[in-house]
């Protein structure tokens, strides 16, 4: 089994995970029934990618102070490796992520010095990024007032050979124009889920909103549009239509988290050389084992996703993954 690095040019912070029957409405309370604080963002993806076996590195900011020791006793624990060195100015930022009855997630984010990018940063992260690597870009950085334009310059300079794949992530809308056409002209893999898909591409229908954004890429790349439990819509590189791969029925409890774990199990298996469409299916398998743990970093081991895919009757899933 041959992989590739996994850059993550983004943001891992505190995820403050509030279980609660329902949102309040405006002015109004609710009283929690669970609370955890773990490390959340793309400490996801990165957990996701790693636990199949993916060699990974962060290559974002860290801070000093309570949330910043979290986040990188966190990393160490999944062996990642951290790429920048620890700011002194201040703290990692935090997600609030409020997990409603039926296993849906509303996340308010304050960040730390994690919005805090420099050039040298920037130049430090470029000089270690070789062909054959795989970058994973989010929205969430893009959005930033001044991580924005340095990750938009950074993508585009990404020398070829290197993947770059793409989740606009829920604030899309909000991303300056100037700053997400270079990333989307760069961009290998575009990965969203359906409301973020329809919000870039003006289509509430998954496989059109797939065909709309491949049209917005370089020739060669491809889009995912994740459905949730109806699985994904694959635009593949090759122009063909857009399919559908289906995903696989589970009784969710939380949804937090499960599409980090769909785009670092469908990296993974990229870069160990699975054409797209498997790629995929075993994305939705570790999407769909994710949401049935609660907690925001709960996607499978190689083990465990062999053995849901084997206990769903998925053998070309269990073959793929070496079971």
């Amino acid at each position: 089994m041959t992989g590739r690095r996994l850059f993550l040019a983004g943001n891992v912070i505190a995820d403050l995970v509030i279980e609660v029957p329902a949102l309040p409405e405006r002015g109004g309370d609710v009283i929690g029934t669970g609370t955890g604080l773990t490390a959340g963002g793309g400490f996801n993806t990165l957990a996701a990618a790693g636990r199949l076996g993916a060699e990974t590195v962060f290559a974002g900011l860290h801070g000093t102070g309570p949330y910043g020791d979290l986040v990188r006793a966190a990393l160490a624990a999944e062996g990642v490796r951290v790429l920048l060195p620890r700011r002194a100015d201040g703290d990692t930022g935090f997600t609030v992520a409020l997990v409603d009855g039926g296993g849906e997630r509303t996340f308010v984010t304050s960040f730390g010095v994690d919005a805090e990018l420099t050039a040298r940063d920037m130049a430090a992260v470029a000089a270690e990024v070789r062909p054959g690597d795989l970058v994973q870009l989010s929205g969430y950085g893009l959005v930033m007032a001044v991580n924005g334009p340095l990750l938009s310059a950074f993508a585009a300079g990404l020398p070829d050979g290197v993947v770059l794949c793409l989740d606009p992530a829920p604030l899309v809308a909000d991303i300056p124009a100037a700053v997400l056409g270079p990333v989307l002209a760069r961009t290998d893999w575009l990965s969203a889920n359906a409301r973020e898909a329809a919000l870039l591409s003006g289509s509430a229908e998954p496989p059109a909103a797939a065909a709309a954004l491949r049209e917005r890429l370089a020739p060669g790349a491809g889009v995912l549009v994740r459905a949730d439990k109806d699985g994904c819509w694959l635009a593949a590189p090759d122009g063909s239509a857009p399919v559908h791969v289906p995903g696989f029925p589970v009784t969710a409890v939380d949804s937090n988290g499960a599409g980090d774990a769909h785009v670092g199990a469908f990296l993974t298996l990229l870069g160990e050389g699975a054409p797209p469409e498997r790629a995929v299916r075993a994305a939705n398998a570790a999407a769909a084992y994710a949401v049935t743990r609660r907690g925001p970093a709960t996607a499978p081991t190689r083990a465990e996703l062999i053995a849901f895919a084997r206990a769903a009757h998925a053998d070309d899933v269990a073959a793929l993954l070496g079971g």
